[in-house]
């Protein structure tokens, strides 16, 4: 495997020498707090003095440092509890990091921005009163858009995701996949800078996922977005992302970053691809 580890240098070279990344995480780690309230364990961020029990730390991410440049295609790999969540929510401006800094093209985050968008599994996507049209338009009206634009901006997207003739139709007659098309629309009508995805097909059947997955890789393509994409699925980081890291045990370190040099659309069967997903399997299992 030595050439992939040649390949991962020359990424991690090239992203060195190029100061204008559109997310920039420099020596980032994050700390929660754990103490027992009535019995129960309770995680929160903040230390409390009022707790019968001396809280105890959690590191959940250390010494985390990493680039992104527009128009990659990023996964966060890792077991359960590595921290890959948090690191996202951080770049959402969601948390905030214990120590070191998290930046969006040069300004560090101090907050949610629509040029962050996030989209979380299928359940809490959607809200179940809108329609499709009503779901994916939300952001769009709440920014005053003029109705003109604002359905035009609505038709377009609802093609993209591949949704037309659904667009009266509420959550509850679709089906998880075509759930989750309509979060993907609801974040991209609103043409963010970077696309946040937090295991977002990890409740679907597989035949649902694997659909969505050459889904995403089309919109991505179509519209020259950048993506950050949170994934326990080995096999799915090596399908959609141009570089995968790889996240250590908790407390969370990057282990390695493998850059997947093959062209889109991929096949699973394809020998290289198998390589690089034995390769990923075995940083995942030492």
């Amino acid at each position: 495997m030595g050439k992939i580890n040649e390949r991962t240098l020359t990424s991690i070279a090239k992203n060195a020498q190029n100061g204008n990344h559109v997310i920039a995480i420099e020596n980032v780690s994050k700390c929660f707090f754990v103490y027992t309230s009535h019995g129960e364990e309770v995680i929160t961020e903040k230390r409390r003095w009022f707790s019968r029990r001396k809280p105890c730390e959690l590191v959940a991410l250390k010494d985390v440092s990493l680039n992104i440049d527009h128009g990659e295609f990023v996964a966060l790999l890792g077991p359960s509890g590595c921290g890959k969540s948090t690191l996202l929510r951080i770049i959402a401006g969601f948390e905030f990091p214990s120590n070191g800094t998290a930046k969006f093209k040069g300004e560090e985050i101090k907050g949610p921005d629509p040029k962050r968008a996030m989209i979380f599994q299928s359940e809490r996507a959607v809200f179940p009163w809108l329609t499709v049209e009503g779901n994916i338009g939300l952001g769009p009206r709440l920014q005053d858009m003029s109705s003109e634009e604002r359905k035009e901006r609505v038709a377009k997207t609802i093609e993209l995701i591949q949704l037309k003739g659904f667009e009266k139709t509420y959550p509850k007659t679709l089906s998880g996949g075509m759930l989750q098309r309509v979060a993907v629309g609801r974040a991209i009508v609103n043409h963010p800078e970077v696309l946040l995805m937090d295991e977002p097909f990890g409740a679907l059947d597989a035949q649902t996922r694997h659909s969505l997955q050459d889904h995403v890789v089309r919109i991505w393509q179509s519209i020259d977005q950048t993506i950050v994409f949170v994934t326990h699925d080995i096999e799915e980081a090596a399908y959609l992302a141009n570089r995968v890291v790889v996240f250590t045990q908790r407390p969370g370190q990057i282990k390695e970053v493998v850059k997947i040099d093959l062209p889109h659309p991929r096949k699973r069967t394809n020998p290289e691809f198998i390589e690089y997903r034995n390769y990923l399997a075995d940083l995942i299992k030492h």
